[in-house]
């Protein structure tokens, strides 16, 4: 879908100079906030709900692929819905209910209705005895079973006994139901945002991802673009597979990339490169730490995580990277109930936004330039360029900024090049070269 827009009148750059960071924090927490209730998975009516509350945000396209749709070496599971499940004891009090706690049910159960005895039932307990306090989640996705997540405590106080236990779900054929939304830029040369939408109440590694991609999403429609954006929200794995089996056209025109998941704790920003390792995303994302983060860590690829590895996988080979805040499994409230609404800040998630949007700015802004007047340094004084150099705070760095860029536009240099050689802010040589191409002593020669 392309999302329609009002006139475009602002820059990447003048989006990050005026983002009212408060606001957008409070919207980003809103989001979440609604979301996290939804029981969501692989399929099934929460993700249609969930999707259907980003709608009231932005314009999503909703698209789904039927079960049994083969995709790559896999296939589209059964759609899961569950209703009700619960575990009660012999006075039949409820000890377990996932009314309660949509955690509490180990996703993609099998329906059951049947009276076991403690020890029969135990293979079916899930708790992490190193936080009793905390529900885990636990999914079966792709095995037949069933099971019960609860907090250790209250797994360690069941006496011995019939317990009877009740799941009411069904699998049966559906769909996988996927949202994803088209902004065209002046390129068909496309952008690839992607974050997963299946995790029931996580709040972190799930909510955060989403909700930074709504508000990206909101700031980009209003901007000229040069490229095209593409939005995914998907389930994990079997989502991205989808979508890259069923789209091969749209996937040749990808040529940056980042999934987004636990962008909204209090972690350093944390950024895994892509298969390649030196794509311009990999660049920009490391340009841009530098430069706006100094405590931020970037990582080499591995093929485990997110959708990232499916992206790369070596048939498809995308230039897509992970961003992160504190990193899947770093964190102890990973996968558990813990990872709840507190555990996420306004002040992190735009943070988070920020930093994309620095990212952004630097793939929008990348170009190779040629210097019109090389045979030796051109007299700047007699131009007026010292005028444009701003204030003294500015001034010198300004001027080698321009030196640096004088120097190395030969046409075989990009802009983000000169930036990493100089030491100097993307920023703040994309607005020198502005100024040499208004006084005439430099032309652009097109995308590195």
């Amino acid at each position: 879908m392309h999302a329609s827009t009002q006139p475009l009148k602002q820059s990447v750059r003048q989006q990050i100079e005026t983002l009212d960071s408060e606001r957008r924090g409070q919207e980003m927490l809103s989001l979440a906030r609604d979301l996290y209730p939804i029981c969501r998975s692989l399929t099934g009516p929460g993700n249609r709900e969930t999707l259907a509350r980003i709608q009231r945000d932005v314009p999503l396209d909703v698209h789904e692929v039927a079960s049994g749709t083969p995709v790559f070496d896999w296939t589209v599971p059964p759609e899961w819905t569950v209703r009700e499940a619960w575990i009660k004891n012999v006075q039949g009090q409820k000890v377990v209910d996932f009314a309660d706690h949509n955690l509490h049910v180990v996703g993609y159960s099998q329906p059951v209705h049947t009276t076991l005895s403690r020890e029969a039932l135990e293979p079916h307990l899930h708790s992490i005895p190193e936080s009793p306090d905390w529900i885990p989640y636990r999914t079966s996705y792709y095995q037949e079973t069933w099971g019960f997540c609860l907090a250790h405590k209250i797994k360690a106080a069941l006496p011995g006994g019939e317990y009877e236990v009740y799941i009411d779900a069904e699998l049966k054929p559906g769909h996988l139901t996927y949202g994803e939304l088209v902004l065209p830029g002046q390129r068909d040369e496309t952008v690839l945002f992607s974050t997963h939408i299946c995790h029931p109440s996580l709040a972190n590694d799930n909510l955060s991802g989403i909700a930074v991609a709504t508000q990206l999403i909101q700031l980009l429609a209003e901007v000229d673009r040069v490229y095209t954006y593409r939005f995914l929200f998907i389930p994990g794995t079997i989502g991205s597979i989808t979508w890259l089996a069923l789209h091969p056209e749209e996937t040749k025109q990808i040529r940056h990339g980042l999934v987004l998941s636990c962008v909204g704790d209090a972690g350093q920003p944390h950024y895994k490169r892509s298969r390649a390792g030196d794509a311009l995303i990999d660049r920009a994302v490391a340009q841009v730490f530098r430069q706006d983060a100094a405590d931020a860590v970037v990582q080499d690829f591995s093929p485990y995580g997110y959708d990232e590895r499916q992206y790369g996988s070596p048939g498809v080979n995308l230039p897509v990277g992970l961003f992160t805040r504190s990193p899947h499994g770093t964190f102890p409230e990973y996968h558990t109930s813990a990872d709840n609404l507190d555990l996420l800040s306004g002040e992190a998630l735009t943070d988070s936004l920020r930093l994309l949007l620095e990212s952004v700015a630097i793939v929008e802004g990348n170009a190779s330039y040629r210097n019109l007047y090389p045979m030796g340094e051109p007299q700047l004084g007699r131009r007026g360029l010292y005028a444009s150099l701003g204030g003294a705070n500015d001034r010198a760095d300004n001027q080698l900024a321009m030196l640096w860029i004088l120097n190395q536009s030969d046409g075989a240099h990009s802009l983000l090049d000169i930036a990493e050689r100089s030491g100097y802010s993307f920023a703040r040589i994309r607005h020198m070269a502005d100024v040499l191409v208004e006084h005439a002593l430099l032309e652009e020669v097109g995308a590195p």
